[in-house]
């Protein structure tokens, strides 16, 4: 008799693959521009909300130019996870996220002159805001490509609302402005809101009034949402 041997066939079944913008990858968008923004609830990025955010128009060109680099370098990090030794894995990316930032401050330079030399200085410290570094090490390191760069965009996002509702408020009482234009009426001539006796307060336009409309944001917020005040 002719034995009959049974070959089993193994088949492998793929997995559907997550869609781009699944739940969970929606989330890294949306979570840092409330339940987890890096300046109110990780208490990251304070200085450059501190430094710029005296008119509106350094601060709007501030979080695009965050968005690009973070957007840009969790991208490059991830890709480069696999091949970088983790030795040197901080100075690969101080290398990049400083590439990176070059290339902005030339674009400012080239389009943006005037915007270019109020920012200054700050331009160049976005090399050493710790949203950046922290997303690469926290993030960039152990994802995928598209989820790092929803990473990077999400918490810049985050970041830069807060610098321009912070900005928004300062400039139009510290200024009565808002990108340059007066909004609140002519303080010499005394129309608008001047006319009734109102005065633009200065104390605005100072840095302590930057961490004390951030810490109001931060109270509104956790207000809001009671899971976000932390038990001691």
């Amino acid at each position: 008799m002719a034995e009959v041997t049974e070959e089993k066939v193994e088949v492998k079944v793929k997995e559907p693959r997550e869609p781009l913008f699944s739940k969970k990858n929606k989330k890294l968008l949306t979570d840092p521009l409330a339940d987890n923004n890096p300046i109110t609830i990780q208490v990251l990025g304070i200085c450059s909300a501190l430094a710029i955010t005296a008119q509106l128009k350094p601060s709007i060109v501030m979080s695009i130019s965050v968005i690009f680099v973070m957007g840009v370098g969790n991208v490059v990090i991830s890709l480069m996870r696999n091949i970088m030794p983790s030795k040197i894995r901080i100075i690969v990316q101080l290398v990049v996220v400083a590439a990176l930032v070059i290339i902005v401050d030339q674009v400012l330079k080239a389009f943006a002159y005037t915007l270019s030399k109020e920012l200054s200085v700050f331009i160049g410290l976005i090399i050493t805001n710790c949203i950046i570094m922290g997303r690469f090490e926290a993030f960039a390191l152990g994802n995928g490509v598209w989820k790092s760069f929803l990473d990077g965009i999400g918490n810049a996002a985050g970041y830069g609302l807060l610098l321009i509702i912070v900005a928004f408020f300062r400039e139009l009482f510290g200024s009565g402005t808002l990108f340059g234009i007066k909004v609140l009426g002519d303080p010499v001539e005394k129309t608008g809101l001047y006319a009734l006796g109102y005065e633009n307060n200065g104390f605005m336009v100072l840095a302590p009034m930057a961490l004390i409309t951030v810490g109001i944001i931060i109270w509104v917020q956790r207000s809001r949402n009671k899971a976000l005040i932390e038990d001691h």
